[in-house]
């Protein structure tokens, strides 16, 4: 139970306790240049209902995916979530639910899990699925290092082609583990396979493709895994779970290691987060899995039974020998992932990515058309696109805002050699007509 002192008198006795004066002398180790120095300039306290007020007016001058049209995606997109997945995921035994460390007291949660783990295989066509990371970025640099340890190689070759925040997230994990990344370039929007299979060798742990890439493009990535495999190394596929309503997925083409961002699953953009990263992979890896895995048991009385297992996260053994630092699930974003991919089933799941990629297609085949704008790439693509435009991406965002329309990523941050050119994403929620007027305010900007 926390005490908060209510008088003076309760403060003096709390502080005359751990043998202090005064608050002043409470806080007499912080080195006097780095205190404030006066009293904090706060505002009056308010009512209830005045706060709530205030707390409305600041959150109406955010807009959102409700008030613009979005063609924004680069790892977050905005996908239809059913009204179901919302329903279930605030049923408060799960909502508030945290660790299931004490498996009698949690089996349902367990059982989610469990469940989550199932269709995420069944997804990727993978052996083994953990109980999810926190996004895609980890996922992928949290496979790379699962790569080294089964290899006992230090070398992960990655392509420029995956998500650029992706590639920073696994260059701060090698940082420290003595792991060298190597980057293969690309080459009319996907990977230059031959530069991949240069740049593989026998001190490889493991090859890394995403698909559809940063750019949309569909990479070979039969071609990938053989350069891997041929050398000895992994081949860690980072997939867009959407795109295998219609794509062959990881398990089909001979990856090892099958990961991604999970927010397209049941999850809307929120501003950024919590997103959730999935992780599967082939049996014989399980042992070297980063993070928490629930299993399927029986208690004496034959009864089915769900627990935690393969416990070789920092909690449970030496943080040098852990196989994951990281020391959450996102499981609620995880149980969303399973409510919506429960709800659609296959055809459902087949019928969004068929949506996807038709209309991003249309959008595609319409601003290539517009005089000035021209595709970066001939490579087929899923539900993203670049363009080059004839006015700088920034100021045709900012101009597209003006219309309610929220354009695609500028890709000048990260490939300056595409500094004419914005990324766009089209899901299923967009219609003809908002791809139609898109493209109206792209026109007058050519």
């Amino acid at each position: 139970m926390n005490y908060v002192p209510h008088t003076d008198r309760d403060r003096s006795e709390m502080l005359a306790e751990i043998g202090v004066a005064n608050l002043a002398e409470l806080f007499s180790d912080i080195p006097s240049d780095v205190r404030l120095g006066h009293e904090l300039r706060l505002p009056a306290p308010m009512s209830e209902y005045d706060l709530a007020r205030h707390m409305g007016a600041l959150a109406s001058k955010n807009r959102t995916t409700d008030d613009l049209v979005s063609f924004l995606g680069a790892g977050a997109y905005d996908h239809f979530v059913p009204s179901v997945v919302r329903h279930l995921v605030s049923r408060s035994e799960f909502y508030t639910a945290y660790t299931p460390y004490q498996a009698e007291i949690s089996q349902g949660m367990l059982q989610a899990i469990f469940e989550y783990q199932t269709l995420m295989c069944e997804l990727t066509a993978m052996d083994v699925s953990n109980a999810s990371l926190y996004d895609g970025a980890t996922a992928v640099a949290e496979a790379a290092t699962m790569a080294c340890r089964q290899t006992r190689r230090q070398q992960v070759v990655i392509s420029a082609a995956v998500h650029p925040e992706y590639r920073t997230t696994l260059k701060t994990y090698a940082r420290n583990l003595g792991i060298d990344v190597v980057e293969a370039g690309m080459k009319d929007g996907a990977t230059d396979l031959e530069e991949l299979g240069r740049l593989a060798s026998s001190a490889t742990a493991c090859v890394i493709l995403q698909n559809p890439n940063f750019l949309g493009s569909v990479e070979s990535m039969e071609v990938a895994a053989e350069v891997a495999h041929r050398n000895g190394a992994l081949f860690v596929a980072c997939v867009d779970p959407i795109s295998l309503g219609i794509l062959a997925p990881p398990g089909e083409y001979g990856a090892d290691i099958a990961v991604g961002e999970g927010q397209g699953l049941g999850s809307p953009m929120s501003f950024g987060g919590p997103y959730l990263g999935f992780l599967t992979c082939r049996q014989e890896l399980i042992r070297n899995m980063p993070g928490r895995v629930a299993g399927e048991t029986h208690d004496p009385q034959g009864r089915r039974g769900y627990i935690l297992t393969l416990q070789a996260r920092e909690q449970h053994i030496r943080r040098e020998r852990a196989t994951s630092n990281i020391c959450s699930n996102e499981a609620l974003s995880a149980l969303a992932a399973a409510v919506y991919l429960s709800w659609l089933g296959k055809d459902g799941m087949r019928e969004v990515a068929d949506l996807c990629l038709q209309k991003a297609h249309y959008a595609f085949d319409r601003v290539a058309a517009i005089p000035g704008f021209r595709p970066v790439s001939e490579t087929p693509f899923f539900k993203e696109f670049a363009v080059r435009m004839p006015v700088a991406p920034e100021q045709a965002g900012a101009a597209l805002l003006e219309s309610r329309i929220l354009g695609g990523l500028p890709l000048g941050r990260y490939y300056p050699d595409l500094g004419d050119a914005m990324l766009i994403a089209v899901t299923e929620k967009r219609t003809k007509e908002e791809i139609d007027s898109l493209c109206r305010a792209l026109e007058g900007l050519a």
